[in-house]
């Protein structure tokens, strides 16, 4: 089930969408895994009472739940994940994205399982650039989701926001098995800032995977820096005293 199955749509097709879309390069996939290995790896997804999980508590990144402990995944899921850190699924990113020498991250830095509950939110922000324990650069995410049900009324929409966070340019709902990738910038603003409002026992669920390259992107300014989030217009967001001080830092140096 590790084997990967490219999507019907042509190589061409794919590319020509993800480098032509704006405000940042993406793309979206519907019915990305065959039905089965989809419907197989979704049943094991595991519950959020699972003992697996890290809670994010932050007024940026709230009830958002990750996991990199992939000995308690149950097969079907786990070979998802191990799909998309193999070299076929790497070497059919390359061709569609246009990146050349993408590297995955056998420890899935950042990634992995997620799970947002009932009331979680996720800020606008734009990643760390670097990976923490390699000299890479971070090039793109991919995102798999897997809610079977999934209303849009619930919020929960992967938002991608213009340069300086001036409008929301697009708003991706988070429907099982389809897929998201964009790439990672000094301007791909993104998020789910509004709470989820799902009836109970309901999450948001998906699969997070990023990809980098030993070489810096072509005209490369910016120092390396952690997740750096912004307020949409209108939002105030009463940021720590360390957060200030590190936003201040990196709008400093990239001048």
């Amino acid at each position: 089930m590790d084997k990967f199955t490219p999507p019907d749509r042509k190589i061409e097709e794919l590319r020509n969408t993800f480098l032509r879309a704006e405000p940042f390069r993406f793309l979206v996939i519907d019915n990305f895994l065959p039905r089965q290995q989809y419907e197989a790896a979704s049943e094991v997804f595991p519950g959020p009472d699972a003992p697996m999980w890290l809670q994010y508590r932050s007024g940026r990144e709230n009830k958002k739940l990750q996991s990199r402990n992939f000995d308690a995944v149950a097969d079907p899921l786990a070979s998802t994940l191990a799909m998309i850190n193999s070299p076929s699924f790497v070497d059919w990113l390359g061709l569609v994205t246009g990146i050349e020498n993408l590297l995955p991250d056998p420890e899935y830095h950042g990634g992995g399982l997620h799970q947002t509950l009932a009331g979680g939110h996720l800020g606008l922000h734009i990643d760390y650039n670097r990976h923490s324990t390699h000299e890479w650069y971070r090039r793109l995410n991919v995102i798999l989701y897997f809610n079977n049900e999934w209303e849009d009324s619930w919020g929960g929409c992967l938002e991608l926001w213009t340069d300086g966070v001036k409008a929301c340019a697009h708003s991706i709902e988070p429907h099982g098995n389809r897929l998201v990738i964009f790439e990672t910038t000094e301007t791909s603003w993104h998020g789910h800032p509004d709470p989820l409002t799902p009836p109970p026992g309901v999450t948001r669920k998906s699969i997070a995977a990023y990809y980098y390259t030993e070489a810096a992107p072509q005209g490369e300014i910016a120092p390396e820096h952690n997740t750096v989030f912004q307020e949409r217009p209108g939002e105030t967001f009463k940021a720590t005293p360390l957060e200030k001080v590190a936003q201040l830092v990196r709008a400093l140096k990239i001048r």
